[in-house]
């Protein structure tokens, strides 16, 4: 999907990123600003920010924080939030995670949050990252991951008949590999789970297509079904999706 396409579906959602529990409240939002004990001296790139909520959870305790993203809608989502909380050292702006606008090693942190599997080119966002790092600086990443193999390619078929803006969620150890290629040393990792509700995670698709998003989880085997876990019940279908989360530093350069 072209990154035109990505910005006018983001865009035409943005209002319900805003609210949304999983990234407004998610537990991976106040467990990142835990471990990674940001300095208050500290100049932070959240890539990709959505509403603006991972911004929004670092910003006090730090000096500057630049929450960026390609679409606009969600910037302007960013920046009515920025305002409604008072906040003075967010700056929003626009910028393309793969070829990001800055000088090298202009931060002493980078995050982002449950969107690499939208990017194009992962490996090259992770590059990107490291040069805009100081030197021993902080990336700190969550993402959708899923199990190595068929299972996983089962489970982002799945993912992007529902959001064609989805690109590939990596396995565990394949942003492990990434990081390492990339020059980062792992500091800390951990698997993240969440519960889906089925109706509220296909909400902005026909009935047509919501039935076969809901026959292909019922139709679910092996280590696919293991990993998402469907429930069905009276009061609906609840599923999991699992998020890794990864704390990285970059060496001395």
């Amino acid at each position: 999907m072209s990154k035109e396409s990505i910005r006018q579906q983001f865009g035409a959602n943005a209002e319900s990123y805003a609210t949304s529990t999983v990234h407004a409240q998610g537990d991976s939002l106040q467990r990142l600003v835990q471990l990674v004990k940001p300095g208050p001296d500290w100049r932070v790139l959240d890539i990709a920010t959505g509403a603006g909520h991972t911004a929004l959870a670092f910003a006090p305790q730090v000096a500057e924080v630049l929450a960026t993203d390609i679409t606009p809608e969600m910037r302007q989502q960013t920046q009515k939030l920025v305002g409604e909380r008072g906040i003075s050292n967010i700056i929003v702006e626009t910028a393309d995670a793969e070829a990001l606008p800055y000088a090298d090693k202009s931060f002493h942190l980078v995050t982002c949050r449950i969107a690499p599997h939208h990017f194009s080119n992962i490996p090259g966002f992770v590059s990107e990252t490291a040069r805009v790092l100081r030197s021993n600086g902080i990336l700190a990443i969550v993402d959708n991951i899923v199990p190595s193999g068929p299972a996983g390619d089962y489970i982002n078929a799945f993912e992007k008949l529902r959001d064609p803006s989805h690109g590939r969620c990596l396995s565990a150890a394949e942003w492990l590999t990434v990081a390492t290629n990339a020059g980062f040393d792992l500091q800390h990792n951990e698997i993240l789970t969440k519960t889906m509700d089925f109706e509220f995670w296909a909400q902005r698709h026909d009935a047509i297509m919501q039935g076969y998003l809901r026959a292909l989880l019922s139709e679910i085997s092996g280590a696919a079904a293991e990993f998402l876990k469907p429930v069905f019940s009276d009061d609906g279908i609840k599923f999991q999706l699992h998020e890794g989360l990864f704390i990285l530093q970059k060496g001395e350069s």
